[in-house]
């Protein structure tokens, strides 16, 4: 198990969880959201980076971030590390998290690139430990060929 640092935001209302990724050569935050079902990247954060041709339009309707029909798209990240694991093609989605970074700033807080959900999650068998504030990533088992 990979165990990465976590910075436990206290809100008024709750708490968020944030992570610390590398992408496009720099450092990012993002949050963890254990009730997010994919992983979500900024689209104004990824267009100051990419083409806009890199990023695949989807018929599909995303839900939440406190509205009902978003204009979504997909991409397949490359390379993304988080802690001490490096990731390669990692379909996420792309969708405006303006919303987001707008309550961020207000807090004067710093954007976040994105919100890395139950996919990532459960696919590396996160465990959260809140008490010590980390994150632990089961690193993928390679076969041999």
């Amino acid at each position: 198990m990979i165990k990465i640092p976590l910075e436990v935001l206290q809100l008024e209302d709750g708490v968020h969880l944030l992570v610390e990724l590398f992408a496009f050569g720099k450092s990012f935050k993002a949050v963890l959201d254990t009730g997010a079902s994919k992983t979500v990247f900024d689209k104004t954060t990824i267009e100051n980076y990419l083409d806009g041709s890199s990023l695949i339009t989807t018929d599909r309707v995303s839900t939440g971030l406190g509205t009902t029909n978003m204009e979504s798209f997909l991409w397949n990240v490359s390379h993304l590390k988080i802690g001490d694991l490096e990731l390669s093609d990692i379909e996420v989605a792309i969708l405006d998290l303006s919303t987001i970074n707008y309550a961020y700033a207000n807090m004067n807080l710093e954007p976040v690139i994105g919100v890395i959900g139950g996919d990532l999650l459960s696919q590396y068998k996160a465990v959260i430990d809140y008490g010590k504030g980390t994150l632990s990533l089961k690193k993928p088992r390679y076969k041999r060929t």
